[in-house]
C-alpha cells in the first residue's frame, strides 16, 4: 500500500494582494504526476485544504479540477477538514464525491464507524485501515463544565481528544480482525503536538485552548498523517508521526523551507518507508535586509538567480528615518524581475527579543506563546503577572466554546 500524505494547501489564498492560483494550480497538476510516477494507491490530505470557509469560486474550481484529473490515476482520494475549512461546504459535495473514489471526513462523524475506513488499492484489494480524523473542535467532543479553570478545559480537552483517538483504533482493530486480513493502520489528525520541532531542537507548540497534544497519547497506528504544522518534521523524533507541511509557502516566515509531500509505503508488517518528495518552488519569494546600498546588490543578485519574477519581502536596517523609503526601495529595483510585496524598517525595540534569542520566526510561535513572552518582559509584580496570564487563558477558552 502506497500512501501519498498532503496537507495545508489553503486553496485561495490572498497573499499580500497576489492571488496564489498559479502556484496551486502547477502543484496539483505535479502532485497528479507524482500519484502516477510513484504508483501510488492513496492520497490523503490531512486538512486545510482551503484558505477560509467561504472559499472563491476559482479556488473550489481547483478543488474540482484536481479530483477530476486524479480519476486518470485510479488513486483513492481522502479528504480530512482542517480548522480553515468549513465543516458545511465541505459536506456539500461528499456523497456526489464518494461516487468517484473519493471519502470526505469534514468533521466528526455522528457514528465513530463512518471515520474508519478501508484503504484499497488500484486493484480493489484491502491494503490498510484509515481512523480518519479531522479537526477537532472542543465543541464536538466535550461540554463545558461550571467552575472550570483554563487548565482543567485543556486537560479535559486532551483527554477527550486522546479518548476519541483509542475508540477510533479499537474499531479500526476490529475491521481488520473482520477482513482476516494482516492490514497496516494509519491514522489522521490536523492539531499541533508536542515535540514537534524545527531543525535539530525540539519544542513545544500550542494552538487555540488546547495546550499542544503529546505524542504518547497517539494510539499504536503504524503511521500517523498530521496536517496544521507548515514545517515538515517528525514528531518527537518518531519515524511513524509526521507533518508534512504545506506544499507552498504561505508566509515570507517560510521562506526557505524546502516543502514536500510524503510517500508512505506499509503493509501487513506495518510502516516500511516513508520517501519525502521535494515540490518544486513555482513562485519564488525572498527576504531582504540591508541599508539601500546593500538592498541594492542583494536584489541584483536576487534577479540573477530566478527566471520567473520574485516576491520580495525588504527590511531595511540603519538609524536614518527616510520619509520616502517606500518609493526608494522601489526605485532600487526598476528594471529588475521583481516585485516587492511588503518593505518594513529594522526595528530597534526589544520586540524581536521574542524570536531573535531562540532563533524563531514569529510565525513559529502560537498566540499563548507571544503573549507569555511579551508579559514576562514587563516590569510587572509576579502576582500581576499570574492574574493577566489567567485572564488571558480564560478569554481563550471563551473564544475557543463560541466559536
Amino acid at each position: 500500500m502506497r500512501i501519498l500524505h498532503t496537507s495545508d494547501w489553503h486553496l485561495g489564498q490572498h497573499f499580500m494582494g497576489k492571488t496564489r492560483f498559479d502556484e496551486h494550480k502547477a502543484f496539483l497538476h505535479w502532485l497528479v504526476g507524482q500519484v502516477m510516477a510513484h504508483g501510488v494507491d492513496v492520497v490523503l490530505v490531512a486538512g486545510d485544504v482551503f484558505d477560509t470557509g467561504t472559499p472563491p469560486s476559482y479556488a473550489r474550481e481547483l478543488y474540482n479540477g484536481f479530483i477530476v484529473e486524479l480519476q486518470q490515476t485510479g488513486a483513492q482520494l481522502v479528504i480530512l477538514g482542517g480548522n480553515h475549512d468549513s465543516v458545511a461546504m465541505l459536506n456539500e459535495s461528499r456523497s456526489l464525491l464518494g461516487c468517484l473514489n473519493v471519502q470526505v471526513i469534514p468533521g466528526l462523524q455522528d457514528h465513530m464507524d463512518h471515520q474508519v475506513l478501508v484503504l484499497s488499492d488500484k486493484n480493489g484489494r484491502p491494503g490498510a485501515v484509515l481512523c480518519a480524523v479531522p479537526f477537532i473542535r472542543a465543541r464536538e467532543v466535550m461540554a463545558s463544565e461550571a467552575g472550570q479553570s483554563a487548565a482543567d478545559k485543556q486537560q479535559a480537552l486532551q483527554q477527550a481528544i486522546a479518548s476519541h483517538y483509542q475508540q477510533l483504533f479499537e474499531r479500526a482493530e476490529q475491521q481488520r480482525r473482520q477482513l482476516g486480513l494482516p492490514l497496516p493502520i494509519v491514522a489522521t489528525g490536523h492539531l499541533t503536538t508536542v515535540g514537534a520541532s524545527s531543525s535539530d531542537s525540539v519544542r513545544e507548540i500550542y494552538i487555540g485552548t488546547l495546550e499542544a497534544f503529546p505524542a504518547s497519547a497517539f494510539p499504536p497506528a503504524d503511521y500517523i498523517a498530521l496536517g496544521h504544522i507548515h514545517r515538515p518534521q517528525k514528531v518527537g523524533g518518531h519515524d511513524h508521526i509526521r507533518y508534512c507541511g504545506s506544499p507552498i509557502a504561505l508566509s515570507f516566515d517560510e521562506v526557505g523551507q524546502q516543502k514536500e509531500v510524503l510517500l508512505v509505503e506499509a503493509n501487513g508488517e506495518g510502516l516500511r518507508t516513508v520517501t519525502p518528495l521535494p515540490v518544486p518552488t513555482f513562485q519564488p519569494l525572498a527576504r531582504l535586509r540591508g541599508n539601500l546600498d546593500e538592498l541594492a546588490a542583494e536584489m541584483k543578485k536576487v534577479s540573477d538567480n530566478s527566471a520567473v519574477p520574485v516576491w520580495l519581502e525588504v527590511t531595511v536596517t540603519g538609524d536614518d528615518y527616510l520619509s520616502d523609503l517606500q518609493p526608494r526601495v522601489q526605485q532600487l529595483a526598476e528594471g529588475l524581475p521583481l516585485d516587492i510585496l511588503l518593505v518594513r524598517r529594522q526595528q530597534t525595540r526589544s520586540g524581536d527579543g521574542l524570536t531573535a534569542e531562540r532563533g524563531l520566526t514569529l510565525s513559529e510561535l502560537t498566540p499563548v506563546e507571544v503573549f507569555e513572552q511579551r508579559l514576562a518582559s514587563e516590569p510587572l509584580e509576579a502576582e500581576r503577572q499570574q492574574a493577566l496570564n489567567t485572564l488571558y487563558h480564560q478569554l481563550l477558552v471563551q473564544m475557543e466554546e463560541d466559536a
